[in-house]
C-alpha cells in the first residue's frame, strides 16, 4: 500500500521481499475468506486497538474502513458485510485481490525484487541484501521497513530484523503472541471425547490488568492442548498478560448467555429424579462440549444445588495455564515502540527510514481490525515518504490517482 501511494506521487519505487513470491501472509489470512475490515462505527472500532488507539485515531481518519472498501472496488474486488459486521470480498479469496494489486503496482512502475533478504546497512549507509548467495546493495533516498512480527514465520515474518534495529539503539518491546490459543490441563476424558469440537453461543469474559472486565459472546474450539478460536482471540491480550504475570489466567464462561440467572434457578429447581445430564439436555439444551465443560470445572457439590449450579453455568471459571507459541499465533504484539516514530511513521533517530505494520508495538483482535490497521499504516507511510522527499501526494484515494505515464519524474 505504501508503494502504491509513493508511486502515485511520482516516485520510483522498488519492493524487496525475501520470499519467492509476495503477499504470503495476506494470502494466508485469506484462507478463511479474507476479512478485510469491519463495518462497525469508528467509536467502537478504534478502542479495539487498545493503548495504540491515539495512533489509529489519526490513521483511520485518513483511511477509514469505507476507503478500504472503495480501494478494493477499484481493483475490481466487490465486498460485502457479513452477519457479524465483518467485511469480505464477494469471491472470498485473497489471491484474486493480490493478482489485481500486483498488476496495478506494475502499471505504476513499481519493481519487485524477490528472494532479497535485508541484512542491514553497508558502511556508506546503503541497504544490504542477501540474494542468491551474494550481497547486493541499494541506496534509496527513503526506505520503508514492513517486515512483520514473528507470527507464522513461514510466510516471511520471522523477527530477523530485531538485532539490526536494536544495534541502532531503537527501543523495542519484546515480541509476544497475540490472537493465539491457550493451554488448559484437560482431563483425559474431556480431551479424548471433545478435542476438535466447537463450543458455540457462549459468553466469555476476562479481567484486564486495570481491573476492567471485558465481555463478549461468541465461540471457540477445544483443542488437544487447550482452547483457541475467534472469541478467545478477542480476549487474548488480557489473558496473555495475566499468564505472563501470574503463571495462569481465568477465562469465565457463561454457558447460557441468553438466559438470566433468576430464570435459570427457577428451571433448575424443577429437577426431579432425572439424572443431571438428562435434565440439562431436556430443560436447558445444555449438551455436548458445554455440558462437558460444566462437569470439568464445576465443583461436584455445586451440581446438586440449584443456586450454586446456576452460578456455575453463568460464570464457569476455566483456568488457563499457558500460552500457545508465537509461531502459531495469528499475529504478534510488541515491536518497535511507537514513541520512536514521528507522525509520518518515520524513525526519529534515523531520518528517511519509515516503519509500518506488525513490526510496530500494537495489536488488535481478529475481525478485520488487523488488516485495516496495516492498510492504513501503508497509506500513512507512503504519504510520509512522499512528503519527506518533497513530493505532493495526489488527493484521490489509492487506486484513483493519476495515470502512471503522467507521474512526475522519480
Amino acid at each position: 500500500m505504501a508503494a502504491e501511494i509513493a508511486a502515485g506521487a511520482g516516485l520510483r519505487v522498488a519492493l524487496f521481499d525475501h520470499t519467492p513470491t509476495p503477499a504470503r501472509k495476506l494470502l494466508l489470512a485469506g484462507r478463511g475468506g479474507l476479512n478485510l475490515t469491519h463495518s462497525e462505527p469508528l467509536d467502537r472500532f478504534l478502542p479495539r486497538y487498545g493503548a495504540a488507539e491515539p495512533l489509529f485515531l489519526r490513521l483511520l481518519a485518513e483511511f477509514p474502513p469505507d476507503a478500504l472498501r472503495a480501494w478494493a472496488a477499484g481493483l475490481g474486488i466487490e465486498t460485502f458485510i457479513g452477519s457479524s459486521g465483518r467485511v469480505f470480498p464477494v469471491q472470498m479469496k485473497a489471491s484474486t485481490l493480490v493478482r489485481a494489486w500486483l498488476r496495478r503496482l506494475d502499471g505504476l512502475g513499481v519493481t519487485l525484487h524477490s528472494r532479497h533478504r535485508w541484512t542491514g546497512w553497508s558502511g556508506d549507509g546503503a541497504l544490504t541484501f542477501h540474494h542468491g548467495g551474494e550481497t547486493v546493495t541499494a541506496a534509496p533516498r527513503a526506505t520503508l521497513l514492513a517486515l512483520g512480527g514473528a507470527s507464522w514465520p513461514r510466510t516471511g515474518s520471522d523477527g530477523g530484523w530485531l538485532p539490526l534495529l536494536e544495534a541502532q539503539g531503537v527501543e523495542i518491546a519484546p515480541l509476544v503472541p497475540s490472537n493465539m490459543g491457550f493451554e488448559v490441563p484437560w482431563s483425559d476424558h474431556l480431551r479424548s471425547r471433545f478435542a476438535g469440537q466447537p463450543v458455540k453461543s457462549v459468553g466469555l469474559s476476562a479481567v484486564d490488568r486495570s481491573g476492567t472486565v471485558r465481555r463478549l459472546k461468541g465461540e471457540f474450539v477445544i483443542t488437544e492442548t487447550g482452547i483457541e478460536g475467534g472469541a478467545v482471540y478477542a480476549l487474548s491480550a488480557p489473558l496473555r498478560d495475566a499468564v505472563a504475570a501470574d503463571g495462569w489466567a481465568t477465562l469465565t464462561l457463561d454457558l447460557l448467555p441468553d438466559m438470566d440467572g433468576a430464570e435459570l434457578v427457577r428451571r433448575l429447581r424443577r429437577r426431579g429424579a432425572e439424572s443431571l445430564s438428562t435434565f440439562l439436555k431436556k430443560s436447558l439444551s445444555l449438551t455436548g462440549p458445554r455440558a462437558a465443560l460444566l462437569r470439568e470445572f464445576a465443583p461436584a457439590a455445586d451440581l446438586s444445588d440449584p443456586v450454586a449450579l446456576a452460578r456455575q453455568i453463568k460464570g464457569l471459571a476455566v483456568v488457563l495455564t499457558g500460552i500457545r507459541p508465537i509461531d502459531r499465533a495469528i499475529s504478534s504484539a510488541g515491536g518497535v515502540r511507537l514513541s520512536e516514530l514521528d507522525d509520518r511513521l518515520m524513525l526519529a533517530r534515523r531520518p528517511g527510514l519509515f516503519l509500518a505494520g506488525e513490526m510496530l508495538d500494537w495489536e488488535a483482535p481478529t475481525g478485520g481490525y488487523l488488516l485495516q490497521g496495516c492498510f492504513a499504516m501503508g497509506v500513512a507511510a507512503g504519504k510520509g515518504m512522499a512528503e519527506w522527499l518533497g513530493r505532493l501526494v495526489p488527493s484521490p484515494a489509492p487506486g484513483e490517482g493519476r495515470d502512471p505515464s503522467e507521474a512526475w519524474e522519480g
